[in-house]
């Protein structure tokens, strides 16, 4: 199908306009019935066999990552206490509420736990399906529930492996766009394979198994194939609908389980807009992808309970204010190039306006102030001013948050991505700008977006939206490192296609005067083949390796930590520590904590600032007071902030707090807890409680 496709593009080009180019495929069928017939039956063939490697790449992909994960951990083996340490920091928050869920007696009962929680934030009662992205834990534990596995798979085992079949559809997901943009599978399967070899910079699912992007970005591939197709000329009704169903359902799971969704379609309706403003795809499918941006996210705002941040996202103001610029400038895709230049820049101006005036309309009336921290540390990250704001310094002096190291270049580049990547990129944009300026220029073209005069230059609308997609995104992870792995997925895709296209060769042997059909195949199926095998040459020896090394978790500090909380706290015990930490304590002890790792809530960030003066230059009645006013019963006091050596100097968490209460950091960072019976104005209240024993924490009743 798409062959042929190809082939009345082409003939409709070379037919005279007063020629109708379906007439002259109707008689080039009738003059070749047994070809059409071959190329239907090749076409199938293709489709089965493409079919059968895209589900056995996505679950040999899934068992590799199992694998991998149970032979670093020897996750069969260890405990119970020991299994859930390993689901560090906000994992183990995460699942925490899914093994809640499994607990209460009936799956109501859960629910009302749920909604109305006091054990995740003391003297305080929360609904925590409004505050965190945790249907997904609520949908399995009813899942587990119901079906008969309970005698054969535990809890856990149920969950994880869960994630890891999400793995899969991930990869097929990857496989199936990459293979609709090029017309070949090969091209899928060199994606797949690239998102192997490139593990470390692709996926960390293996060590941080609940982490909310694991959930998401599966969906969030599904949804890129789906639009890829969507985008696609001349589809049959049936196939246009059933494609929106799927962006839907892709885009509204994607929203659910992830808490920076909105930041992510964000970059996804800008690439919409641009493609729109300089007619590369049909405005009328841009209106469609906007409104199921918008409905996906009210949804889930319904579903949170309604959830302020989400009505006051950018998101929801950007896409209203595409809307409302469109009714005022209806004209914008017509006059001379100089007009539609100034057009295009007033209605990005207008867009850009509106979309700031309606984003702090909705967050007055709704006095949002979740995501302040956000800009703020987008603020001082850009050096637009320092800050001495806590919140902001936390995430700047994290390396997750940093920019993108530049041996990462050098590990994609091991595998040939990087260079395949660059090569594809630059044809593409270079096409690009070609087909922007025809555009901008051919005011009086109003030949359908995907069609193109015989000579011209041509993007596919598909084409043209994964090009800024993967721009954008590429900007992201340069930015921000944690975001990486939005990019470097569909760097495969985007690498991958480009080496299997015939329009990219086809342009590139033009550009050399080596243009032939028979060249062109050539191209497109030799380059990718070796590079497949240069993969499996050079990488599946030290794959091999990697399943062959067996390794145990080992954390006996943490393990002595919770045993301990269990058998000699109250289970009404409240505990205060770090957020990381306590994460923890909820999974493995079930006490109440002060403050949780899921920093989205302001009221939660001025709680945990409040809790971190353990930390810093305060006087011990001052911390006192702050600490028994959220009900604290206990103090965990870590070796790792006490003499922390992981952050350079000024970034340790007591320079943080030094910064933000007005003391001296370069002073602030000489000092360190020295022993008992420290006065005013000296570091820590609980300073010398750090001394007590050198493991990784310490532990002090607090009354």
């Amino acid at each position: 199908m798409i062959s042929i496709r190809q082939r009345r593009e082409i003939r409709a080009t070379e037919v005279s306009e007063d020629f109708p180019a379906q007439e002259e495929n109707v008689k080039l069928e009738n003059k070749l019935p047994s070809g059409c017939t071959s190329r239907r039956l090749w076409k199938i063939l293709s489709l089965t066999i493409g079919g059968t490697v895209a589900l056995c790449i996505g679950l040999l992909t899934s068992v590799y990552l199992a694998t991998l994960h149970e032979n670093d951990l020897w996750f069969s083996n260890i405990k119970e206490v020991e299994r859930e340490i390993s689901f560090r920091t906000e994992c183990g928050l995460y699942y925490s509420y899914y093994k809640q869920m499994l607990q209460a007696p009936t799956v109501v009962q859960g629910f009302h736990g749920l909604i109305y929680d006091n054990k995740t934030e003391s003297m305080k009662t929360i609904n925590l399906l409004q505050r965190m992205n945790i249907y997904q834990e609520v949908f399995l534990s009813i899942l587990y529930r119901v079906l008969p596995i309970q005698k054969y798979l535990e809890p856990v085992y149920f969950y994880i492996y869960t994630l890891f079949g999400l793995q899969a559809i991930y990869v097929t997901a990857l496989y199936i766009t990459s293979w609709l943009l090029s017309g070949t599978w090969l091209s899928g399967l060199l994606a797949a394979f690239w998102y192997v070899t490139n593990r470390i910079d692709t996926t960390r699912v293996e060590f941080t198994i609940p982490l909310r992007e694991n959930w998401a970005l599966p969906f969030f591939a599904i949804q890129i194939a789906a639009i890829t197709y969507f985008l696609r000329p001349n589809l049959q009704p049936l196939s246009e609908r059933l494609t929106l169903l799927a962006i839907f359902i892709s885009t509204f799971l994607f929203s659910l389980t992830w808490q920076f969704n909105q930041f992510m379609m964000l970059m996804q309706a800008l690439v919409l807009f641009t493609l729109d403003s300089l007619d590369m795809l049909p405005a009328v499918k841009a209106t469609w992808l906007y409104g199921i941006q918008i409905t996906s996210l009210l949804l889930v705002c319904i579903l949170q309970f309604f959830n302020s941040m989400i009505l006051g996202s950018l998101l929801i103001s950007f896409n209203l204010s595409v809307f409302i610029a469109r009714k005022l400038q209806k004209n914008l895709k017509t006059g001379s190039f100089l007009n539609r230049l100034g057009k295009l820049l007033l209605h990005l101006f207008m867009v850009l306006c509106l979309t700031l005036f309606l984003n702090n309309i909705i967050k007055k009336i709704l006095n949002l102030k979740s995501d302040e921290h956000i800009f703020k540390f987008l603020k001082a990250k850009f050096g637009l001013g320092a800050t001495r704001d806590f919140d902001a310094n936390l995430y700047l002096c994290e390396e997750a948050f940093g920019l993108l190291p530049f041996n990462t270049f050098g590990r994609l580049s091991d595998t040939l991505l990087f260079y395949a990547y660059v090569f594809v990129l630059s044809i593409t944009v270079t096409v690009a700008f070609v087909v922007a300026f025809h555009n901008l220029s051919d005011s009086t073209n109003q030949q359908s977006v995907g069609k193109t005069e015989k000579g011209t230059v041509n993007l596919k609308p598909e084409t043209a939206y994964n090009l800024i997609h993967t721009i954008l995104f590429g900007f992201l992870a340069l930015s921000t490192m944690r975001m990486k792995y939005l990019w470097t997925s569909h760097m495969c895709v985007f690498a991958s296609f480009g080496l299997c296209s015939p329009e990219i060769w086809e342009l590139l042997l033009k550009s050399v005067h080596l243009y032939n059909p028979k060249r062109i195949c050539i191209m497109r199926y030799s380059v990718p083949i070796l590079i497949l095998l240069y993969l499996c040459y050079k990488f599946w020896p030290g794959m091999m390796d990697e399943l062959s090394e067996l390794r145990e978790f080992y954390d006996p500090d943490t393990v002595e930590l919770m045993n301990w909380i269990n058998s000699n706290t109250p289970r009404k015990a409240v505990f205060a520590g770090s957020m990381q930490l306590l994460a923890g304590v909820k999974l493995c002890t079930g006490r109440t904590l002060t403050n949780h790792p899921h920093y989205e809530d302001s009221s939660l960030r001025e709680r945990t600032r409040a809790v971190y003066q353990i930390y810093a230059k305060r006087a011990p009645e001052e911390v006192h007071a702050l600490l028994r006013s959220f009900g604290t019963d206990y103090v965990i006091l870590e070796d790792s902030i006490c003499y922390e050596r992981r952050h350079r100097r000024g970034c340790r968490l007591r320079d943080l707090l030094d910064i933000a209460n007005g003391h001296n950091a370069s002073l602030g960072t000489l000092v360190t807890a020295t022993g008992a019976g420290q006065g005013r104005g000296e570091r820590g209240a609980l300073g010398p409680q750090c001394h007590i024993k050198q493991s990784s924490s310490a532990f002090s009743s607090f009354v």
